[in-house]
């Protein structure tokens, strides 16, 4: 089974079991979370699709660690003009486990 979540303003493909870096979001490490942000939900060639939301679907996650992206570096020049700006970013990120996906009827377990 598998599900699309929304967080952080981004959307992502999840399944069971998945580890994955999503924006940060205020947990203490080894925290359970419910996500009620999904999308659609999915199995083989049955799929629902909310409208925007999927009603009573639930991914449970487990926060792994906090941490930060590698160093972005942003230049910008203006040719003949003598002028050029650097700049760095670097986006904090919470890495989750996805544990188990609801579709609203039935709960699967982790794999």
């Amino acid at each position: 089974m598998y599900a699309v979540i929304k967080t952080g303003g981004k959307q992502y493909r999840v399944v069971s079991g998945e580890k994955l870096k999503i924006e940060q979001i205020p947990a203490e490490v080894g925290a359970e979370l419910t996500l009620d942000q999904v999308l659609m939900v999915g199995e083989g060639e049955t799929v629902q699709v909310g409208t925007p939301i999927v009603s009573g679907a639930t991914v449970r996650v487990t926060v792994l660690s906090h941490g930060r992206h590698d160093k972005i570096r942003i230049f910008k020049m203006r040719r003949r003009k003598h002028s050029m700006k650097h700049q760095g970013h670097r986006q904090n990120y919470t890495e989750i486990r996805v544990d188990a996906i609801a579709d609203g009827s039935k709960l699967e377990p982790s794999a």
